[in-house]
C-alpha cells in the first residue's frame, strides 16, 4: 500500500472509530451484565477474574476488531485461543452487540456469519450454525433480549427476534417472531412472551410442552371412545370439559375449545 492508498484509508477508519464502541467499554457492560442476569455472581472481581463467558467475549471483542481490518490469520489465532481456554467457540467474523452474556460457557458455538443484537443471554452448548457451504450470510441472527436455552440449536441463516426465548435441547431451523417461546425438535412456537418481573424471563421450566399435550389430549379422546361405545357407562368428557378428566392445566389456548372446534398444533 502506497502513501496515497493510506491517505484515502485514513478518513475511513476514523469515522470506523468513531461510530464503534471502544473495546473496554464494550467489555465494561458485558462484565456488569452478569450480576445482573446471574444470582451466583457476587462481585465484579468474579466476573472478571473466573467467569469464562466473560474472557470468551473480550477475546472476541478483540478478534473481530482484528477481523474488520482486514486481518485474517492473526484474529483465528486469537479464537483458537480463546477456545482452548473457555471452551467457547466464537469465530471472529460473528457480530455481537452490547451486554452479551454467556452463562457456564461450556460447549457455545457462534459461526462466522452469525448477527447477536443487544442484551442477549446464551447457555452453556449453544450452537448458532450453519446449514450451507456457500460463501455468504449462513449463520442466523438473533435480535435483542433473545435469551436461548442450553443445548439448543438455531441453524441457517434465519431471523430470531427481539425478547424471543428457546427452549432448552430446542433445533430451531425456521425464523422465529418476536416475543414468542420456541420448544420442540423441530422448533414450533408455542406461547407468547409472559411478563418478568426481573427484566429477563428465565423461567424455563414455565415452558409449555406441545407434544407432551397432544398426546395425553388423544389418550384422553381414545378412552372417550371406549366408554362412548358402552350405552350403561357414563361419558370420560363432557362439553364443558372436552379434555376429560386431567389434572394437568391447560397452557394452550387451543386445547380449551369445545370438541366441535378443530384445534391445529404447530
Amino acid at each position: 500500500m502506497n502513501t496515497r492508498d493510506l491517505a484515502q484509508a485514513a478518513p475511513q477508519t476514523s469515522a470506523h472509530a468513531a461510530t464503534t464502541p471502544a473495546w473496554w467499554s464494550l467489555v465494561f457492560d458485558d462484565v456488569h451484565c452478569v450480576l445482573d442476569r446471574d444470582p451466583a455472581a457476587r462481585s465484579l472481581l468474579e466476573a472478571w477474574t473466573i467467569y469464562p463467558g466473560v474472557h470468551a467475549i473480550a477475546l472476541h471483542r478483540m478478534a473481530h476488531a482484528l477481523w474488520r481490518r482486514g486481518w485474517r490469520y492473526l484474529p483465528r489465532w486469537v479464537s483458537f485461543v480463546a477456545r482452548w481456554w473457555t471452551q467457547v467457540d466464537i469465530h471472529p467474523g460473528a457480530v455481537i452487540g452490547k451486554r452479551f452474556f454467556i452463562d457456564h460457557g461450556a460447549g457455545i458455538v457462534i459461526g462466522e456469519t452469525a448477527e447477536i443484537g443487544d442484551d442477549v443471554t446464551l447457555y452453556h452448548g449453544v450452537t448458532l450454525g450453519g446449514t450451507s457451504w456457500r460463501v455468504g450470510k449462513r449463520h442466523p441472527t438473533l435480535g435483542n433480549q433473545v435469551v436461548v436455552g442450553a443445548g439448543a440449536k438455531i441453524l441457517g441463516p434465519i431471523q430470531v427476534g427481539d425478547r424471543a426465548r428457546i427452549a432448552a435441547n430446542s433445533v430451531v431451523i425456521d425464523a422465529v417472531p418476536a416475543d414468542t417461546t420456541v420448544v420442540g425438535i423441530p422448533g414450533r412456537v408455542v406461547a407468547p412472551r409472559r411478563r418478568s418481573t426481573h427484566g429477563f424471563d428465565l423461567d424455563h421450566h414455565l415452558i409449555p410442552d406441545p407434544v407432551g399435550k397432544a398426546i395425553a389430549c388423544l389418550l384422553d379422546r381414545v378412552a372417550q371412545l371406549e366408554l362412548a361405545a358402552q350405552p350403561q357407562a357414563p361419558l370420560f368428557a363432557t362439553p364443558e370439559a372436552p379434555c376429560g378428566v386431567c389434572d394437568d392445566p391447560c397452557t394452550e389456548p387451543g386445547f380449551k375449545r369445545s370438541q366441535t372446534q378443530t384445534t391445529t398444533l404447530e
